[in-house]
């Protein structure tokens, strides 16, 4: 198929990758050059505008950094929706507030074109392996027709509702992230803190009540577990300052909907300090930095 991608960074970048893997036609469109040349050296090409990139595509997938970015694009002066062919499916990953995503669902269909949002987990590393899981909002037929790409770049793909309710999801899903990860980091550090050993420890609670995702395919603690940010300084991953934006939506939502969310709360404002102090660009499993009470890193 004829791909149009736009935003190939840490994550974009790896997904166009596997579309091209897969034998599609990707061509990508990024505000960073440097991108656009590493995507266009693993086989994508390059277009040189927004209009020229989506020129006779079948599918517009879009990996953004924030709203004000999505609407930019797709409902700015030169109005993109309007040089999409009205045939092609256009999929949104970009994690952002859903009433952005119904906001461009909505002008789509005005323009007869058709849009779903399909926010994206598992981080960095489950774009480069293609094992990301899709979490998408809009009509089923539509999901449906996404689903054969999106599982080229991904192992899992769900409809979580209409228009945004993708959005959603994903923000109930890292919000609860954010709070096991702090509690991850508690428990080794108190443990650590009385002599045990984290390797010991993470193993014991694995494979007892507290077992969580964090602990088992995440460990904050260094040294613990390989191929993971912790035991690269905690370098790549997902980002302190991508679980702040996320946090933020994820509140935002919480305050527009009623929804007592006090943990949620607690690690927004714990993962706003750590951010604070320097560890913006850190992996968010950093966070036990925090804990451990090191010293800002200005």
């Amino acid at each position: 198929m004829n791909i149009a991608f736009f935003g190939v960074g840490n994550m974009g970048g790896p997904m166009a990758a596997n579309l091209v893997n897969a034998g599609h036609t990707v061509r990508v469109y990024d505000l960073a050059p440097a991108l656009v040349r590493q995507a266009v050296e693993k086989g994508a090409q390059a277009g040189n505008s927004p209009a020229e990139t989506v020129a006779g595509a079948e599918v517009v997938i879009s990996m953004l950094p924030s709203a004000n970015a999505v609407k930019g694009l797709y409902l700015g002066a030169q109005n993109l929706l309007g040089s999409i062919p009205a045939e092609a499916l256009i999929i949104d990953c970009s994690t952002i507030d859903a009433a952005t995503s119904r906001l461009l669902a909505t002008a789509a269909s005005e323009q007869g074109r058709t849009v779903i949002d399909a926010p994206v987990s598992g981080g960095v590393g489950g774009a480069k392996a293609g094992t990301l899981t899709f979490i998408c909002g809009g009509d089923e037929a539509s999901v449906e027709r996404a689903r054969p790409i999106l599982l080229t770049m991904g192992k899992n793909v769900f409809r979580a509702g209409n228009h945004g309710a993708g959005q959603t999801a994903k923000l109930c899903n890292n919000m609860l992230l954010a709070v096991h990860m702090i509690g991850t980091c508690e428990a080794l550090q108190l443990g650590a803190d009385n002599g045990l050993d984290p390797a010991v420890l993470s193993e014991i609670m694995q494979a007892s009540s507290g077992r969580n995702w964090s602990l088992e395919v995440y460990n904050p603690w260094p040294g613990v577990m390989d191929g993971v940010p912790s035991s690269n300084d905690y370098q790549g991953g997902f980002a302190v300052d991508l679980m702040n934006k996320d946090l933020t939506l994820a509140m935002g939502n919480a305050m527009q909907s009623g929804t007592r969310t006090p943990m949620g709360a607690l690690a927004r404002s714990l993962y706003g300090l750590h951010g604070g102090q320097g560890r913006g660009q850190l992996d968010f499993a950093s966070i036990l930095q925090l804990i451990a009470g090191e010293p800002p890193k200005h």
